[in-house]
């Protein structure tokens, strides 16, 4: 009896344990599938996702626990995917791995997902997410071990429910833009073994009581607003490996309780304010293997007690005050790699033990180093062959480059400039295959640049300037095929220039002013089409300008000091060149027997040019019939196959050859007028991307897949005729600048004239600066760029005495480079007269950047209008404010804001605070203040602005971007 009863519990239940388990798994099929369908799967990387399946423990990304067949892991990292995360993830009630990192994911986090109650690890870095992070996301945070929303868009504060997430190992909230005070509570999350909070813009002091977290391994604060002391009781983190607080604003002295971190291998504190000695207590930290403490106010000499470490392989005490002389103790680093000890108040005599430690980066350079008794370079002990880079720069070495430099066979970067290094350049230069960057100038070197020099097949940069170089380029130089700089400026270099130059097809920047060079200017330099500045002055050349490229644009403060050079950007055209004439002698004659024709009649002799002359007339003549019949023919051909472009304004759009009125005349710069579609829509509302006091702006492709922009003036009225348009116009054209925006053709009808230019898709510096909805924060160093490129690009439109009078952030175009491209330009000089009244009514969009002279009649409108509206967009770019500003009650003018600031630092974009360069930033905005001045005398011209910003400009910004 009792079997038959268990044999019908197990008919009755057995189904609905079956039910129970294949529910189980279709729900993690569902929640799936559901979050599947909330994605983009561009690669598809879930092409393995079937909702038939029985379970999904076969599927790519997904990991199942052996013992349950239940979900474990959802790991697709990198997969591209984009979309949101669905809820659909909630059904995986045993999930204990959720990364996502490393895909376009967007939206907010879902504070739900960590009811799933066994949940361990959330990695959702390196994504598009938005938001705040909830606080409900830690209120019920379960088993939660490790998460990382690392590298998104996230903003708010750090949530306070934090703190209750005592099973926390792994914090990583790095790179997004949370804001506000570290939770005071979070050092009491006693398991937290790694903590990074670092590029954000948090702030205030670093909570105490650090010395809470035993467990404590990698800390990461940097990049962010703090301010004030480090922690006292930091010390007491004795397990701490890696400890990272640079680029804040902190300041004091380092407290001494660091000196118990001896397990800590990498110290970084660069970046900061921190002031007093560097204490003999650093050498306590045995096992320390990187050590940053550059860019401070750190004074006195370097500890002895350096030398205790033994496993130290980087080193970088640059840009702070320390004086005396490296300690001879250094010499027990033998694991050192890389020595930074540049932008200091060093002296004496450079150690011997250096050139023996196996060193591969060495910058010494803005000390004061030879300046005591100081042997000779020759007299260096051997040089170490694994040396990368070796930066002696501006400090009194005299002496002369050894010879056997040769032996540093990979050496990337070799700098000595700005010494007393005499004697010649050793030959063994050439022998550096690895060499990149050679820069020996501002020194008292002679002799020649040596032929051996091709063989440094790995050259970028030579800059050999400010030295007392003779002899001739040599040819040989064309070898280096990957240079891009060539500077041998204010040396006595002579003879011509070698052709072969043109053959080093990478070169932007060449200067060769100030020497004793004649000859003329190769006609293949036209050729090098990445030319960016080609510098010649105050040399002996003469004859004709190469023609095409960059010399059709070349600044004439390039030539000047070449009196014999012709050409029409020096204004001096060049002399026409007739070859003499081979006249026949007329008492010669054919034969004696024939020395006349019918007796009395004249000899008829010919000049050899007189015979060329009748030739050259009868080919013109037949090529007159010839284009004639030929152009009969076209015609005849064109009115019956060419078909008007239409646009929806009703105008015909053709390209034409002749002058009939009927059709309007398109002309291409450069390249073919074939548009896609046959233009058709070209002036479709839908194709609308801009729009100004001058026009309309629409986008469209070429046949060849190029886009271009074409403008549409809505000024008709008031354009000059066809002749006066097309001249001005073709001027615009050949405006060729990084900075500007290249026209590239035009169209012209009576009642139509577009403007054709090239398009940059990247969109304008007012969009980059102002939309709410762009993921992308310039960077300081990108907005420094910015500001110069402007510059750039408006004094060399002052230069061609082309005034731009509507200077404006959405006039200005950034590249996918972060190049800034000046548009609009020279559109007044297609009005007939410069009127005030048309100027304002044309410009009122510029509301802010209209120079004040704009309302005085009597005032001559001049090239300062410009440096006003560039002063105006200075500070636009700097602080990230509009030029006028609405509030409720009261307007808000950016000029007078700034220049009633009590400090210059709080006008700073809040976007870049704890990420500037505090002394570029404030010299940047005082010169946007003089550049707006009332007055119009009192601001620079753009070339002055220009020197301003590059002596502005950190003088180790180049070295930072080596090492």
């Amino acid at each position: 009896m009792q079997l038959s009863v268990s044999i019908f519990l197990i008919l009755v239940f057995a189904p609905l344990l079956i039910l129970s388990v294949d529910t189980a798994f279709n729900d993690d099929v569902l929640g799936l599938i559901v979050f599947k369908a909330g994605l983009e799967d561009p690669k598809a990387k879930l092409v393995s996702w079937n909702e038939d399946d029985a379970n999904p423990c076969n599927w790519d990304g997904v990991k199942c626990d052996p013992s349950t067949n239940r979900v474990s892991a959802l790991v697709l990292d990198g997969f591209s995917l984009s979309g949101h995360i669905d809820k659909g993830l909630l059904r995986l009630q045993f999930l204990q791995i959720l990364s996502l990192s490393r895909n376009n994911l967007t939206g907010t986090i879902n504070p739900d997902l960590t009811r799933l109650g066994g949940l361990q690890v959330v990695d959702l870095s390196e994504n598009n997410l938005s938001g705040s992070i909830s606080d409900g996301f830690f209120q019920q945070c379960g088993s939660l071990r490790s998460v990382s929303f690392a590298k998104n868009n996230l903003t708010g504060k750090i949530p306070d429910s934090l703190n209750s997430c005592s099973t926390l190992a792994t914090v990583n909230f790095s790179s997004n833009q949370l804001y506000g005070e570290l939770p005071s509570g979070i050092w009491y999350l006693r398991g937290l073994q790694a903590l990074d909070l670092s590029n954000n813009f948090l702030e205030g002091e670093i909570p105490q009581r650090i010395e809470n977290l035993y467990d404590l391994r990698e800390l990461s604060l940097q990049k962010n607003r703090f301010i004030g002391r480090l922690p006292v009781g930091i010390g007491g983190c004795l397990v701490l490996k890696s400890l990272d607080f640079s680029n804040n604003f902190l300041s004091g002295g380092l407290p001494e309780s660091i000196q118990r971190l001896s397990s800590c291998k990498s110290l970084s504190l660069q970046g900061n304010s921190f002031t007093g000695g560097i204490s003999e207590w650093i050498g306590e930290l045995k096992n320390l293997e990187m050590l940053d403490l550059s860019a401070n106010r750190f004074s006195g000499w370097i500890p002895k007690s350096i030398g205790n470490l033994d496993s130290l392989n980087k080193l970088n005490l640059s840009r702070n005050h320390i004086t005396g002389n490296l300690p001879e103790s250094m010499a027990n680093c033998t694991k050192l790699l890389a020595l930074d000890i540049s932008y200091n108040q060093l002296t004496g005599n450079l150690p011997s033990w250096i050139f023996r430690m196996g060193l591969e980066s060495i910058s010494l350079s803005g000390n004061s180093f030879g300046r005591s008794k100081y042997p000779s370079l020759t007299s260096t002990p051997a040089f170490y062959h694994g040396l990368q880079v070796l930066d002696l720069s501006s400090n009194a070495f005299s002496g002369e480059i050894p010879s056997g430099i040769s032996s540093l066979n990979s050496l990337q970067v070799l700098n000595m400039s700005t010494n007393n290094i005499s004697g010649s350049i050793p030959s063994g230069i050439g022998e550096l295959k690895s060499l990149s960057i050679l820069d020996l100038s501002d020194n008292k070197l002679s002799g020649s640049i040596p032929s051996q020099i091709d063989g440094a097949i790995s050259l970028i940069e030579l800059r050999l300037q400010k030295n007392f170089l003779g002899g001739r380029i040599p040819t040989q130089i064309d070898k280096c095929n990957s240079l891009s700089s060539l500077i041998l400026s204010h040396n006595k270099l002579n003879g011509s220039i070698p052709a072969a130059i043109a053959n080093l097809t990478d070169l932007q920047n060449v200067d060769l002013s100030w020497n004793e060079l004649s000859g003329s200017l190769p006609k293949e330099l036209a050729n090098l089409s990445l030319l960016m500045s080609f510098n010649v002055s105050h040399n002996h050349l003469q004859g004709e300008l190469p023609v095409g490229g960059f010399f059709n644009t070349i600044s004439p403060s390039s030539l000047i000091g070449n009196p014999s050079l012709c050409g029409s950007v020096v204004n001096h055209s060049c002399p026409s060149v007739h070859p003499k004439p081979f006249v026949l002698n007329p008492n010669s004659s054919y034969s004696n027997s024939s020395s006349s024709l019918d007796g009395g009649h004249k000899k008829i002799i010919f000049s050899i040019s007189a015979l060329i002359a009748i030739g050259a007339a009868a080919f013109i003549a037949i090529g007159v019939v010839a284009v004639t019949i030929l152009n009969i023919h076209v015609r005849h051909s064109m009115s019956r196959n060419a078909a008007p472009f239409a646009f929806s304004g009703g105008e015909d759009f053709r390209y034409s050859p002749t002058s009939d009125p009927n059709y309007g005349k398109l002309v291409m710069f450069s390249g073919d007028a074939d548009f896609a579609d046959g233009a058709h829509n070209l002036l479709n509302k839908d194709n609308e991307i801009g729009r100004g006091g001058f026009g309309v702006v629409y986008r469209t492709v070429t046949r060849d897949g190029h886009s271009v922009a074409i403008k549409k003036l809505t000024v008709s009225s008031l354009i000059k005729s066809q002749e006066d348009f097309e001249r001005e116009v073709k001027i615009l054209g050949k405006m060729r600048h990084q900075n500007l925006l290249a026209l590239e053709g035009y169209y012209w009808t009576s009642s139509l004239q577009l403007l054709i230019y090239e398009y940059i898709s990247r969109g304008s510096l007012h969009k980059l600066l102002h939309d709410e909805n762009s993921r992308n924060v310039l960077s300081w160093r990108q907005r420094f760029n910015i500001i110069l490129g402007m510059a750039k690009g408006l004094a060399y439109l002052h230069q061609m005495n082309i005034i731009h009078y509507n200077l404006k952030s959405t006039n200005v175009l950034i590249d996918h480079s972060g190049e800034p491209k000046i548009g609009d330009y020279g559109l007044v000089r297609l009005l007939p007269t410069l009127d005030h009244c048309v100027l304002s009514s044309k410009i009122q969009s510029a509301l802010g950047y209209m120079a004040p002279e704009f309302a005085c009649r009597t005032v001559k409108i001049t090239e300062k209008c410009d440096v006003y509206g560039f002063g105006i967009l200075v500070l636009e770019v700097v602080t990230g404010k509009r030029p006028v500003e609405y509030m409720e009650d009261d307007v808000i003018v950016l000029c007078d804001m700034v220049r009633s600031s009590l400090e210059v630092e709080q006008c700073i974009d809040e976007k870049l605070l704890g990420n500037f360069a505090a002394e570029e930033a404030i010299p940047v905005i005082k010169l946007g203040l003089i550049c707006a001045s009332q007055v119009p005398s009192n601001r620079p011209d753009m070339a002055e602005v220009i020197n301003i910003l590059e002596l502005i400009q950190c003088p180790s910004e180049g070295q930072e971007e080596l090492e």
